[in-house]
């Protein structure tokens, strides 16, 4: 048994996930899914509370709803790439972006047009299998782990 857990640590590694989700039932649900498989997971029900999250800390994930009251998902994301809290600016080292990863949770149709400008790492329609989205959490903490996602700000 602690084998089996201490194989599934190696190879689900702990993300620290921003869950921007304005339906307290479903933000329970993903939250409550992510923390069993040892994620952190800090909410946030508005465009507000998401960007006062995004400029506390370090995130290797957004899991971003784009339908909130007041403000959008995709005002959250054109402030925080103006203000470098999601894409820093070129590293001099090795000129390569610094991105952080979004996935872009919507139960309305996203137009292509949208997806190209923001480019998250994925859309997942709503209703969705929480299975798919717990393997976009473990996919994008693994490539943090690995070095190739540099999401996290110094």
């Amino acid at each position: 048994m602690r084998e089996m857990q201490a194989k599934r640590d190696i190879e689900m590694p702990q993300a620290h996930i921003l869950l921007v989700e304005d339906d307290a039932v479903l933000r329970g649900l993903i939250a409550r899914n992510l923390k069993i498989r040892d994620h952190l997971v800090q909410c946030a029900c508005s465009a507000e509370e998401a960007l006062d999250r995004l400029r506390e800390g370090a995130f290797d994930l957004i899991l971003l709803d784009i339908n909130l009251p007041e403000q959008t998902g995709w005002d959250v994301l054109r402030v925080a790439r103006q203000e470098h809290l999601i894409e820093p600016l070129e590293d001099e080292a090795d000129k390569q972006v610094k991105k952080l990863p979004v996935v872009i949770l919507s139960a309305v149709r996203i137009s292509p047009r949208r997806l190209a400008e923001f480019q998250p790492l994925a859309y997942l329609p709503k209703p969705f299998p929480m299975d798919a989205l717990v393997r976009l959490a473990a996919n994008a903490a693994q490539r943090h782990v690995d070095g190739s996602l540099l999401g996290r700000r110094q």
